[in-house]
């Protein structure tokens, strides 16, 4: 991916000193405005490329659609739901999270509400200060023997249960995406919810919010629990359902909750916060010294590796421009942007598209199928009216203009350095092109079966044309462009001229009428790569 251009970053909410020092630093100019209500926000997020936030700040699609020159949102965090990912992948914008950075006081945080739970430790310390001593009372269970579920195995799950397993507890979980030999590894049975839930002791949550995990924990799975079952969510307000939670602790059927966080923040509902077997914290999760420094760090060195081109880690919205950062890569996303624009220019009658077939060849484009698309796709769908398309959105958009897109992959047939071929449907007629990267520039092989006897080098003003093969048709072409004062810098010709073949010129500029090649030729399209 060529780097992205980052001169100024708004920084909305309280990180980290070296947050800014490390954009400033790399000569980005930082702006720090906290507590900002949404209308302020949005008459000042207008200016800025970059928008670095915490949770606090709503990043609505109100916000997203005001700023103009948004290209980067930065959460100094993990969870990216205060931001509307949706709305700023369709403005091309990318999301970035810092993954690792608040992962090690998240897993602690959670360990210290599983051993309050145990040991009844915030309401023995609440009753010591009302000045009773009431041994009775708080009689706790060890964990020792225990079994303790664990609803995500990502890095923080991973954390929690590395730890746990030191106090004997027996660990076991589920996660749709982590495989069972790699949470086995770590010493996580992994299973199937239905035959989790029944098992455990102690539950606990670290999965993203989102559809399918919201109410994860209901009356239904409550009811599949271990009587006194006792949860922990130090993920996201949600993924345990609040009214469902009330109503295990009130029948007994849990027997206690660690709440870092709610569905509202702060929680305006006090029944599960005044309830005496809740264990409730304002969200600190990440709030320790070192995740709020690493965190701060973090966004800012990723924001910066991004800009210079050399990697992209954390983009919650565009996992494909994480491969995109070689030479490689920047040059097949060159070839495959130039074969869409040509496939636009040629099909420009025709319009709209219905259908895209992207089918990369060889080796090397093995692993680049999914970023050769979406270049493909920004090739087709650059200049349309309204669209701005980039690599992060254009298939959305696509999807968005009834578009199918389909691609696939196969063994090389001796192209050595690999091949993309792209054929589209519009308005009933097919058009098809291949190309390839040689000597980092790239070329066209082939437009609908016309194979080009050398390779069109996709630089430039090109002039492309349809028409049947004969002796007078390249001086005629000629004698045209110089009657426009268009000079002819090169010309590509198809091995094979039976019939109607595409032929391609190279000129020094464009023709300022098109039309003015129609007596000569069936078809025509021009464009500069």
């Amino acid at each position: 991916m060529a780097p992205i251009s980052i001169q100024t970053v708004l920084i909305s909410e309280s990180v980290d000193p070296r947050c800014r020092t490390i954009l400033q630093e790399n000569g980005i100019r930082v702006t720090e405005k906290q507590n900002m209500k949404k209308d302020e926000l949005i008459a000042e997020i207008k200016d800025y490329d970059g928008l670095v936030v915490r949770s606090a700040t709503k990043v609505t699609a109100d916000v997203i659609n005001a700023a103009s020159n948004l290209k980067i949102i930065g959460r100094a965090g993990t969870g990216v739901d205060n931001v509307d990912v949706d709305a700023a992948t369709k403005k091309g914008i990318i999301v970035m999270n810092t993954p690792s950075g608040n992962t090690i006081s998240a897993a602690e945080l959670t360990c210290a509400l599983l051993m309050s739970l145990s040991r009844n430790v915030p309401q023995a310390a609440m009753s010591m200060k009302a000045g009773n001593w009431d041994r009775k009372k708080f009689m706790g269970a060890e964990l020792y023997g225990k079994v303790l579920g664990i609803v995500g195995l990502g890095r923080i799950g991973k954390e929690v249960a590395s730890r746990m397993q030191s106090f004997g507890m027996k660990t076991i979980g589920y996660d749709p995406i982590t495989p069972p030999e790699v949470s086995a590894s770590w010493g996580v049975e992994s299973m199937p919810l239905e035959k989790l839930w029944p098992q455990c002791d102690y539950i606990t949550v670290h999965t993203p919010l989102m559809p399918s995990t919201a109410g994860l924990l209901n009356d239904e799975s409550f009811a599949k629990c271990k009587k006194g079952v006792k949860v922990v969510n130090c993920a996201r307000g949600g993924i345990i359902d609040e009214a469902a939670l009330l109503r295990a602790l009130e029948s007994g059927q849990c027997g206690g909750a660690g709440l870092d966080v709610f569905v509202e923040e702060p929680p305006k509902d006090r029944l599960l916060v005044d309830h005496p077997n809740v264990i409730s914290c304002p969200h600190l999760g990440a709030s320790t010294k070192e995740a709020q420094a690493r965190c701060g760090e973090d966004i800012a060195l990723q924001i910066v590796d991004m800009v210079k081109g050399k990697n992209l880690v954390g983009a919650v919205n565009a996992p494909v421009l994480a491969s995109t950062f070689s030479q490689e890569s920047q040059q097949l996303i060159k070839l495959g942007e130039a074969i869409g624009a040509v496939l636009q220019s040629c099909s420009a009658s025709k319009k709209p598209f219905s259908c895209v077939q992207i089918t990369t060849q060889g080796d090397c484009m093995k692993s680049s199928t999914g970023y050769m698309t979406s270049a493909v796709l920004v090739g087709l769908l650059d200049n349309e009216s309204g669209c701005c398309p980039n690599l992060i959105n254009v298939v959305s958009l696509a999807k968005e203009s009834g578009i199918t897109v389909n691609q696939t992959h196969c063994v090389s047939d001796g192209a050595a350095g690999g091949v993309c071929q792209v054929e589209i449907a519009a308005n009933g007629c097919s058009y098809k092109a291949s190309g390839s990267v040689q000597g980092g520039v790239p070329v066209l092989l082939e437009l609908s079966d016309s194979v080009f006897r050398q390779p069109v080098s996709l630089t430039g003003n090109l002039l492309f044309f349809k028409a049947s093969a004969s002796p007078q048709l390249l001086s005629s072409v000629a004698g045209l462009l110089a009657t426009e004062q268009v000079e002819m810098e090169s010309f590509s010709a198809p091995a094979n001229r039976t019939g109607d073949v595409w032929y391609c010129v190279g000129v020094s500029s464009l023709l300022r009428d098109l039309s003015a090649l129609k007596p000569l030729v069936k078809e025509a399209a021009q464009l500069t790569i």
